[in-house]
């Protein structure tokens, strides 16, 4: 049986998900709205930063995302950026296929992560990441425009937002054009986690 289409982020207070300019998707304002994610083990262990690290209901969440994770979908914004800022062993360890406009043979990494480049749309990078999923999920990793185009096409089952206590005023914003029916909140003491089932409109 197939799984299910996903997508997980941090999300600002006014509701942006990333800075704007491209130089600044790993700069300090991302950092403070990723900090929840940073203290937590299963992000020290996933990175080999060493040992230690906090444990509770955010540790649970980004365990739970990665296990359900069979393969991951992104833009090709998000995968230069973070090109350069992943370690050598990228943090997915499952296949990613990038949607871009630009023919690129695979890039494989230490740890079992393989980016492959699809040139020819969002339904077709979903078709063989679904194949390469089997009965796990697929993960829309990014950035928001990629996350809009499948979320508006219909292709998205559901979402979780890890809601930081930080103010961008200006971005990459999330919600505009998502219809959504259901929320489940999840208390933390970092963040507040909203998971959205995604249904057609009445």
């Amino acid at each position: 049986m197939a799984g299910q289409v996903f997508f997980s982020v941090s999300m600002s207070l006014d509701g942006f998900i990333a800075p704007g300019s491209l130089d600044d998707l790993t700069g300090p304002q991302w950092r403070e709205l990723q900090a929840w994610v940073f203290p937590q083990r299963f992000f020290r262990e996933n990175l080999k930063l060493g040992d230690g690290g906090e444990e509770g209901r955010d540790n649970d969440i980004l365990r739970e995302t990665y296990e359900r994770t069979g393969a991951s979908v992104m833009g090709r914004r998000m995968f230069d950026a973070g090109e350069h800022a992943w370690p050598q062993e990228a943090p997915f360890h499952t296949p990613v296929f990038v949607v871009t406009h630009e023919k690129r043979d695979p890039w494989e990494r230490p740890g079992g992560t393989t980016f492959h480049f699809v040139d020819d749309g969002i339904g077709p990078a979903l078709d063989r990441a679904r194949e390469a999923a089997g009965d796990r999920d697929v993960r829309i990793a990014g950035g928001g425009a990629t996350i809009l185009e499948y979320v508006n096409a219909g292709l998205v089952d559901e979402f979780s937002i890890a809601l930081s206590p930080v103010l961008f005023g200006s971005g990459v914003r999330l919600f505009e054009g998502v219809d959504a029916s259901r929320v489940t909140l999840v208390p933390s003491p970092r963040v507040t986690h909203l998971t959205y089932a995604v249904r057609p409109r009445r």
